[in-house]
């Protein structure tokens, strides 16, 4: 039979007979229909004389303990009273039955060849004194038997005469939940931890592909910080659940028994995506097959299908999560998988539902075939009893175990109903206990707990849950943390100091060693929730929260893209709040600089990790539209340290030039964060670095070189000097003298040179520029210059400009600081530089009609004016026989946007950019932002409102109008941006 079952199981197909067995049914049946086919049954029952209810005068006597087959076991496995029962465990012929409070049956088939010991008998494991059983599982040679104190021990089930070992490598771990494959074991603790060990032949253990066996239990790394609540194991592959109903498998995946849509094993744990938002609750795992229970009552299956033990009328193998059609509509609240059948239980209907592999009898008494759709257990139990609406107070539990499917009928409260334990969470009821209890006695439990959740990132991840429907909609943008929840603990423990410094200790703990690399959001939520407990100001938070910020710095790149998201979505004052956290900690990093003890700052990461999560924060809020103003990042302390010490009192010139590098480098390190300063501060810090330069040259005793001028020939006199200069004279005080003219070679002279520079080649005679009447501003020329180095020249002015901080009066549109500050030009840039351009793209872009854009006979060329002639260029490969539709409209638009600020001008920017860079030594010009660099280089516009009304000039209307006269009421009251906006 086993070679029968592993040719089918290669094959993907069923024999004749077992096809001739499965009943012709329907794809799809709504929950009604098998409830009147359930009806149907039961009428069919009493006419053939067998009742729902038997006679009161004698009442039928019902076996405790229902299996499938019960051929070949021992007889007293039929007498166990089900009530005193924890747990029952079936794997390869045998079965383990743990009986109240410290005793386990093992009762072995007749027909069992690998445990000859135990075959056609009974015999029983008796534990220590101390320990009593919470529950058990086995694989095909050992046995896990887990304590009600969370201790675990494993017992060798092939080998006579051997006793339960406590697994002592678990020793300082409570654990929760065991789960057991055919070679492998896994155990889930209090804290979160899943632990593994056994074979790694496919990847079950899920640790990677470094071992192919341990006995040693390994941590699954991957799932640091997820908080699971159910572990399940198949032949040799591994599931796990989320409190999010977030499913992971990993191992063997021959028949697609991983959900992941293909047939590779896995070695890391994998996100089943499948099942994302599908509101898991419990999951099964057979010999090749998995099955997912939702929260809806819908069962879906996946793996091996040989067998029908998938339930969809089919011997075919399902590589993704397939709903079983059968069961549309039933509420079923239990799922078992075997090693090749399931089994389902319907509480509504009262019935045990089972499929697959039948050939041992375990789908039924009298069943030797397989079922390729659920059909119910025969169970000779059709009693109201059964149903759990009734008030009897009674329960099913269903089990399937190797080639064994076992029905027990329990009170509502026996042991066996709350053998799936989870991890620790803060809970109200029990906070609300923390608060409320003095007993010294009940205080050791309450350290116990707060030890166990806050020294765990997997236990603070689980709490704090919205509504457990919002809950399961977790996903990378949406956390699912009730934050108000959180502020609210926050606020009830600090009113107890005790429980407060017990949960700082214990958040201490987890910060020096947080999860090793988390990268999903749910391994993510304790980065939102750990802030909101660190809000007291004092040195212990404080030094907790620079923990923090080392933490988030060192996750993986994934990460923390992952953690903006979830930082995106925050409430605007939760993200307020942490904002104005971190600003408050860098403020204390930062007062060390009052004593301008510039050499601590050798201890970088101190100071820099912080800054760091700070300008991750400050680039979050840029992109979420600035949810919260800019000026919540300027750092108050910064302002203190912006000046040079009276460096001339170090007479010692090593001393001094020590000192300045110091300074330099501090300096040069903060600007990597020109979130925290003011516009103001930004020019003083660059201020500064250009004074370190010009002192350096000053104490080497280096000449300050001037230019030398002539007005009628400025240009070519400027161009001749800065093609003869090197690099050293930019880093000094710029300084030039006008031929003939007595004068300061300092301020204004030099702004005067810039100013006439300015002039002259922004007229059409230099031909340097294109030229936009509409707009005002210049571009880069697309013809080549006679003078090559043009665009050189005129982008080492620039530099020059900046370094001396003077104005260079070339009206450049904005698109040009863009380009410096390495960001991308935008369509609203081309409205800047050319509106009518611009506003054609932008009506392109919001057509909705495809024949209007049709009409307009566009296509993927732009039309260029090169040497007094008219030409074509395509913006992409062929783009005169690309026309322009609906669906490639944006493309369009981005790809003259990108043609006009870069294609088309990529080497004289390229020029320039070059150019530019030698004239600014100084590095801190990258602090600005691209408004900001505008501002400084081409000065600011000042707007005279007074002066605007006396001049404008009205069509249809008199200064005089009480419509003029309200308008222009209403137009000064504006604030100053809106004004500009109106202009």
């Amino acid at each position: 039979m086993r070679g029968a079952r592993e040719r089918r199981l290669g094959g993907g197909t069923t024999s004749a007979a077992a096809a001739r067995s499965a009943p012709a049914r329907r794809s799809r049946r709504s929950g009604k229909k098998v409830a009147e086919k359930m009806r149907e049954q039961r009428s069919g029952a009493r006419e053939s004389g067998l009742s729902d209810s038997p006679a009161v005068s004698s009442p039928p006597r019902r076996p405790p303990l229902l299996l499938f087959p019960k051929a070949g076991y021992h007889p007293s496995i039929f007498e166990e009273d089900p009530e005193a029962l924890c747990q029952i465990s079936c794997q390869q012929g045998y079965l383990a039955v743990a009986k109240t409070p410290k005793t386990v049956l093992l009762l072995g088939q007749a027909k069992d060849e690998q445990h000859q010991h135990l075959a056609g008998s009974r015999s029983c494991i008796y534990l220590k004194e101390k320990i009593k059983i919470h529950s058990l599982d086995c694989e095909a040679s050992h046995l896990l038997i887990l304590s009600t104190n969370g201790k675990l021990s494993e017992h060798n089930t092939a080998a006579k005469g051997t006793k339960p070992r406590l697994l002592k490598e678990l020793r300082n771990k409570q654990i929760v939940q065991i789960a057991c494959g055919d070679h492998h074991s896994m155990a889930l603790s209090k804290g979160g931890e899943l632990f593994v060990w056994g074979q790694n032949e496919h990847g079950q253990l899920g640790v990677g592909r470094e071992m192919d066996l341990t006995e040693e239990p390994q941590l699954v790394r991957a799932l640091e910080g997820i908080p699971l609540v159910t572990i399940a194991a198949g032949s040799a592959h591994s599931m796990a659940i989320s409190v999010f109903g977030t499913v992971y498998s990993w191992g063997k995946n021959t028949f697609g028994q991983l959900g992941l849509g293909d047939t590779k094993d896995r070695y890391i744990p994998a996100n089943v995506k499948a099942l994302e938002h599908k509101k898991t609750v419990f999951i099964s795992c057979g010999g090749e097959h998995t099955a997912v229970l939702s929260k809806d009552g819908s069962v879906s299956t996946f793996g091996a299908g040989c067998f029908g033990q998938l339930g969809h009328n089919s011997t075919r193998n399902e590589l993704f999560p397939r709903l079983v059609a059968e069961l549309f509509g039933a509420q079923v609240t239990q799922v078992a998988c075997g090693r090749w059948h399931t089994l389902v239980y319907i509480p509504a209907l009262g019935e045990v539902y089972s499929f697959g592999y039948g050939a041992k009898g375990q789908l039924g008494e009298g069943r030797k075939s397989d079922q390729l759709v659920p059909l119910p257990l025969d169970l000779a139990l059709h009693d109201k009893n059964m149903n759990c609406r009734s008030t009897s107070g009674k329960v099913v539990k269903i089990i399937a175990g190797d080639n064994q499917s076992i029905v027990l009928h329990l009170k509502e409260k026996n042991a066996y109903t709350c053998v799936t334990q989870t991890l620790a969470t803060v809970e109200e009821a029990e906070v609300a206990k923390w608060l409320s209890n003095s007993d010294p006695s009940y205080w050791n439990k309450i350290k116990w707990d707060i030890k166990v959740i806050f020294s765990s990132a997997a236990c603070i991840n689980g709490s704090f849950l919205q509504k457990r429907e919002e809950s399961f909609r977790t996903s990378e943008e949406i956390a699912g943390v009730d934050m108000s929840a959180v502020l609210l603990f926050f606020e009830k423990i600090t009113t107890k100091p005790k429980i407060f410094t017990k949960v700082l200790k214990a958040l201490g703990s987890l910060l020096r060693c947080p999860p090793h690399s988390p990268t999903s959001p749910e391994a993510l939520r304790f980065f939102l929730i750990v802030p909101v407990l660190l809000r007291k100001q004092d040195l212990n938070s404080d030094h907790l929260l620079s923990q923090l910020a080392e933490a988030i710095w060192n996750l993986p790149q994934k990460g923390k893209q992952a953690l903006e998201i979830l930082w995106s979505n925050l409430e605007a004052s939760f993200f307020k709040d942490l904002v104005t956290m971190f600003q408050r900690l860098i403020d204390i990093k930062l007062s060390s600089f009052k004593k301008f003890d510039f050499g601590n700052f050798n201890n970088k990461d101190e100071y820099l990790t912080p800054l760091k999560v700070f300008q991750m924060l400050y680039e979050v809020n840029c992109r979420c539209g600035f949810k919260i103003q800019e000026s919540n990042f300027y750092v108050p302390e910064i302002q203190k340290i912006c000046f040079i010490p009276n460096l001339n009192r170090i007479r010692n010139v090593a001393q001094m030039i020590q000192k300045s590098y110091e300074i330099s480098l501090a300096l040069s390190d903060l600007s990597q964060f020109p979130c925290i300063f003011k516009f103001e501060d930004k020019i003083v810090m660059h201020d500064i670095q250009r004074q370190l330069l010009h002192l350096q040259h000053t104490w080497e005793n280096s000449v300050t070189p001037i230019m030398h001028v002539r007005r009628q020939n400025l240009l070519q006199d400027t161009w001749h000097y800065l093609r003869r200069a090197e690099e050293i004279y930019f880093e000094q005080y710029f300084e030039v003298c006008f031929e003939g003219e007595p004068g300061i070679k300092y301020g204004g002279l030099i702004q005067e040179f810039f100013t006439i520079l300015s002039r002259q080649l922004c007229t059409s005679e230099a031909q340097v520029f294109k030229h936009f009447e509409e707009s005002h501003c210049i571009w880069f020329s697309h013809e080549v210059s006679t003078q090559e180095d043009i665009y050189f020249l005129i982008g080492n002015l620039f530099g020059i400009a900046l370094q001396n901080l003077k104005i260079i009066a070339l009206p450049f549109p904005l698109a040009l600081f863009k380009k410096l500050a390495n960001i991308d030009p935008t369509l609203e840039d081309l409205k800047e530089l050319s509106p009518t351009v611009g506003r054609t793209l932008q009506v392109i872009l919001d057509e909705r009609c495809d024949d209007i854009l049709e009409n307009m006979m566009l296509d993927f060329t732009i039309v260029e004016e090169c040497k007094g002639s008219i030409i074509e260029v395509d913006l992409k490969e062929n783009g005169a026989n690309v026309p322009v539709t609906l669906y490639n409209r944006k493309e369009y638009v981005d790809a003259y946007v990108n043609y006009i600020f870069n294609d088309s001008v990529k080497k004289q920017f390229r020029d320039f950019m070059h150019g530019f860079q030698r004239g600014c030594p100084s590095t801190m010009w990258k602090m600005f932002l691209p408004v900001e660099l505008r501002v400084i280089l081409l000065g600011h516009v000042r707007y005279d409102w007074d002066e605007l009304e006396k001049n404008t000039k009205y069509n249809g209307f008199e200064e005089s109008d009480e419509t003029i006269k309200n308008f222009w009421t209403v137009f000064h009251d504006l604030p100053e941006e809106n004004k500009k906006n109106f202009l």
